[in-house]
């Protein structure tokens, strides 16, 4: 298992390597220049080819890649060219806000997916399966943006129940102390905040794990079909076992594996597909700040945040992975 972890953490670097080199290319082709966008359309011709000069966007593309390499190297993000800001101090803040709603969003999936399928499965052919599964697809087959705005409409509008956007409370901000609010108002003792950033964190939560959470229950509902037809369950059945038993203990532990696969990929996505539900409910995550840096062809802000979710997503994978063994013995990786 340890020379294991240890060949994935060296396959990082190619991989992290190739991913370096293939944003590099391809924001620089997106069409438009960073000195111009900063300056605007008035500037003149002399005052952007200075802009690019002392931002280095002259030098040939090597120059310009190897210096970003050396950087990293240095654990040195670079500077944001719209804020000046370091991008390794203003990055923080996004990726916390991402992470939260992303932490809440994969609760929210796992939690009624894994039951949904695991009832659906027990109780198959039954009006709870047929529907369970009917809203499965209604669930992956809607578009979040839609999903969005109907909770916008439903629970804000009519309702007047949740925040319609934002993360907290303008005229009550968080202090923030980790830049995970929830984290940050209990630590605080402000429970009052507390309920109004869970109230902030509900609708974006749901429309961001509806996908995830639709998959999760079609897994693990199949999953757990094959395992229940086994003759080790069909004995503890026999045996008089109750039925959370025979689920959650003989089932659900060998039907887990798919599922956490699937968990594993959604995690990933999750992080790397926030910017619509970012945009929708006005969040101030991750997707929303690349977004914008795209937006201002900000090379350095949009390298580094899709470094850093390209790294997150690989090192999901590599848990999940490691996980495998503790949860299935038989599985070995020598």
């Amino acid at each position: 298992m340890f020379s294991y972890t240890i060949r994935r953490l060296l396959m990082l670097i190619p991989v992290l390597f190739g991913m370096t080199f293939i944003v590099f290319f391809m924001i620089r082709a997106i069409p438009g220049d960073p000195a111009q966008v900063i300056l605007g359309q008035l500037a003149t011709e002399d005052a952007i080819n200075s802009l690019r000069a002392e931002l280095g966007l002259d030098q040939p593309w090597f120059t310009q890649y190897f210096e970003y390499l050396k950087q990293l190297f240095t654990l040195d993000l670079g500077e944001s060219l719209r804020t000046k800001a370091e991008v390794s101090g203003e990055i923080w803040p996004y990726l916390a806000a991402t992470f939260e709603l992303s932490f809440v969003a994969l609760l929210i999936a796992v939690v009624v997916g894994v039951n949904a399928g695991i009832i659906s499965a027990w109780f198959q052919k039954s009006w709870f399966d047929y529907t369970a599964m009917v809203v499965a697809l209604v669930g992956v087959s809607m578009p979040i943006f839609w999903l969005g705005l109907m909770e916008q409409w439903i629970f804000s509008v009519q309702l007047d129940w949740l925040p319609p956007s934002k993360r907290e409370n303008v005229k009550n901000p968080v202090e923030t102390i980790t830049h995970f609010y929830l984290i940050d108002t209990i630590l605080q003792g402000r429970m009052d905040q507390f309920i109004d950033v869970l109230k902030h964190l509900i609708m974006p939560g749901i429309a961001l794990a509806t996908i995830p959470m639709a998959i999760i229950a079609r897994i693990t509902r199949s999953s757990m079909l094959e395992v229940m037809r086994s003759d080790y369950i069909r004995t503890a059945r026999a045996k008089g076992q109750k039925m959370f038993w025979v689920v959650y203990k003989h089932s659900l532990k060998n039907a887990v594996i798919p599922v956490l696969t699937v968990t594993g990929l959604q995690t990933g996505l999750l992080l790397g597909g926030a910017i619509l539900t970012e945009t929708i409910f006005s969040w101030p995550g991750i997707g929303r700040y690349i977004y914008n840096a795209i937006e201002f062809r900000d090379y350095p802000v949009i390298q580094s945040g899709i470094l850093i979710v390209a790294t997150i997503f690989v090192l999901i994978n590599l848990i999940v992975d490691l996980l495998y063994a503790f949860i299935d013995p038989r599985i070995k990786y020598n």
